[in-house]
């Protein structure tokens, strides 16, 4: 069996690679998805939901650790199945396209959001569900279409500069939304002093609202140089076929999977420590919003400097990724990951680590108390360990996976993403609700970086004969 996957993986991948704009093309997919994890689930909407829509921060933050559960279970549930039928049918852009098509319906309907109307509250978390399980999706695609790309020597820069240009992706819509779109709704003005554009209403905060439908846009606009430079592989089988093989690979694979400690290694690794990732990216502004009282410009402009360092960080991470091997990328940014989650559960208004410091003034200068520079700098550090791991991530599996199963083990990847991905926010929920505290609810996320490093240690970066 071994034999005939080396064979057909010799017959899927390309004797020579396509041109330089097939890459460029394919990168781009990056930079049209990541205006949705940057707007939506991270600085923007969600903590836009946790302060104005929800009843309160604590409240919000549990509904959108539970919507976020939900989403993720299902995700977990369907991409290895998913992968499968696509590795069998030969096809990746059909799928992105259809599940591109469930993401931007799902996040332009999160224009309802209107604050302080609960009747709004369930069908916004709804529409948030559908959108992130179609973006989730076409990035499983996605992600399979790297070997035909690149020498396998070059994966890790391929796949650094993907997420390096995603960030700059996220930076720029960030830009476009404080810039231009969300103001102050006491001041009525953006974060360079405008008054917003399209007739938006500071009073309604339309400039959160609309990160929805922009983030759907954004995604139909910059992903077409993906679906028009670069190439998909042929179809091989019928719809039909591909499901009955798909399934009966799949079924082959996770018998055989036990028998590769190291590839279980990994795969139950990155089920922790992206638990782990993913609930800090999506409850660290919700957090900040909280505990310091920051607006939607406030955290929006912490959102920017994350993005500019995770952006450095990924760039400089694809290289190390090439030079010292995946494994060493995502240790050393869990470590350090691991430190920075530390470090901000010992902040709060008044204190940074055991010292009192002076709080935050209202109406006082951008980032001007101690605490809130000394949060600044840590989600620094956040989003330059955050880029690498998840980059590193996805080279290590195309180092370690058999090539003619690359969108089944992607979906393997991605059930391992997100199969207990209910598990972080879900946590994150119950303790903030029963706590009534945000920081005894982020504590969790310590144990998830723990369990993670332990368990890379175990992982060999060889290939899977299966």
């Amino acid at each position: 069996m071994a034999m005939a996957a080396a064979a057909h993986a010799t017959d899927e991948l390309p004797a020579t690679y396509p041109p330089r704009s097939a890459v460029v093309g394919w990168m781009f997919f990056d930079w049209a998805a990541q205006p949705y994890f940057s707007l939506i689930t991270t600085f923007v909407f969600a903590p836009y939901f946790a302060t104005r829509v929800a009843a309160d921060a604590a409240s919000g933050q549990s509904m959108w650790g539970f919507a976020t559960a939900a989403a993720g279970l299902v995700i977990a549930l369907a991409s290895p199945v998913l992968g499968a039928i696509a590795d069998a049918s030969g096809r990746r852009k059909p799928w992105i396209a259809a599940f591109g098509a469930i993401f931007v319906i799902g996040a332009s309907i999160m224009w309802i959001g209107k604050p302080g109307n609960p009747d709004v509250i369930l069908p916004l978390l709804i529409a948030y569900g559908f959108a992130t399980i179609g973006v989730e999706f076409a990035t499983v695609f996605n992600n399979a279409m790297m070997p035909q790309l690149v020498p396998p020597d070059k994966i890790g820069r391929l796949s650094g500069s993907g997420w390096a240009l995603g960030y700059v992706g996220g930076i720029l819509s960030l830009i476009v939304v404080l810039g231009f779109m969300a103001a102050n709704p006491i001041t009525g003005r953006t974060l360079f002093g405008l008054i917003p554009i399209l007739g938006l209403d500071p009073a309604s905060f339309e400039g959160d609202r609309i990160t929805g439908p922009l983030s759907g846009l954004w995604f139909v606009v910059f992903v077409l140089p993906m679906f028009l430079l670069t190439p998909d592989f042929p179809a091989k089988l019928s719809a039909r076929r591909a499901l009955q093989e798909g399934l009966g690979d799949l079924r082959e694979t996770l018998r055989e999977l036990p028998r590769h400690r190291s590839m279980m290694a990994f795969l139950i690794a990155n089920m922790i420590y992206t638990d782990g990732l993913v609930s800090l990216f999506a409850f660290g502004g919700i957090y900040a919003a909280g505990t310091f009282g920051w607006n939607t410009i406030q955290i929006g402009s912490f959102g920017i400097t994350l993005a500019v360092a995770g952006t450095i960080g990924a760039f400089i991470g694809g290289r190390l990724d090439d030079a010292l091997g995946p494994k060493r990328v995502i240790a050393g940014s869990m470590s350090l990951l691991l430190l920075s989650i530390v470090g901000i559960l010992m902040i709060d208004k008044t204190t940074i680590l055991f010292w009192s410091v002076t709080p935050p003034v209202p109406g006082g200068g951008l980032f001007a108390a101690p605490a809130e520079k000394a949060y600044l700098l840590l989600g620094c550090l956040i989003g330059m360990a955050g880029g690498p791991l998840q980059a590193a991530s996805r080279t290590l599996l195309i180092r370690m996976a058999p090539q003619d199963r690359i969108a089944q083990f992607f979906g393997l990847f991605a059930l391992t993403g997100k199969v207990t991905s209910f598990i972080g926010p879900l946590l994150i929920g119950i303790v903030t609700a029963v706590t009534a505290s945000q920081k005894a609810g982020m504590a969790v996320l310590v144990l998830f970086f723990v369990a993670g490093l332990v368990l890379l240690a175990r992982v060999r970066e060889e290939p899977v004969e299966i």
